[in-house]
């Protein structure tokens, strides 16, 4: 019996990608994950995702990951349907995974509908969707830690050669980083998300 979790990283920044991450172990080594220390991403330090992100390949039997560029993240922005973006994704990972039960962490309002989507595109695999999945469920805390790193290893290739701050709109770092960048070159590097409140302001625009 083959259980898989999948979860998103970076869904609220304002650049670089938003990844999708999913892992898939047999249900009888499921509580392995938790004895190696596994929870949700965001309660834990970078240098302990790094470590338990080692840690959680050579315990898994598959893990894959998807990343979606923001020049997708802005047509689907646009279209008003980044969450099926995001169902689509996620179900290609699962598809590639393809184990007998996924857990998923839900950005939908409505978890059912947002499971049933993402069954619908990866040929009704068995989908349960929830709200807060990342702390609930030890295997999509493990797919949320594969994300994290995966993304904060691109964040920080970026960093070599742009003071970005964090990415989030609430960093004044990040902020300062795009409003200067656009003032210099009359335009955004290609790993800015143009379709994001924030960057619109900074563009003078109301929408793309």
């Amino acid at each position: 019996m083959q259980i898989c979790g999948v979860d998103d990283a970076g869904r609220g920044s304002m650049l670089g990608p938003l990844v999708i991450a999913g892992i898939s172990l047999n249900k009888n080594n499921i509580h392995k994950l938790s004895l190696l220390g596994v929870k949700d991403s965001k309660q834990l330090t970078p240098k302990s995702r790094e470590d338990l992100y080692k840690k959680i390949i050579a315990l898994v039997d598959d893990y894959h990951v998807e990343k979606i560029s923001p020049k997708s993240i802005d047509a689907s922005v646009k279209k008003h349907d980044l969450n099926h973006l995001e169902a689509k994704y996620m179900a290609k990972v699962i598809s590639k995974l393809n184990p007998d039960t996924s857990y998923v962490d839900s950005c939908d309002v409505n978890p059912q509908r947002f499971g049933k989507e993402i069954a619908k595109l990866s040929n009704n695999k068995k989908i349960k969707s929830y709200h807060h999945a990342d702390s609930r469920f030890v295997v999509v805390s493990a797919a949320s830690i594969i994300a994290k790193v995966t993304r904060d290893r691109m964040i920080n290739k970026l960093r070599k050669n742009h003071d970005l701050g964090s990415g989030y709109p609430s960093d004044s770092k990040t902020i300062d980083f795009v409003k200067s960048y656009y003032e210099t070159n009359h335009t955004l590097p290609v790993f800015v998300r143009k379709s994001w409140k924030p960057t619109l302001k900074i563009l003078n625009k109301k929408s793309l």
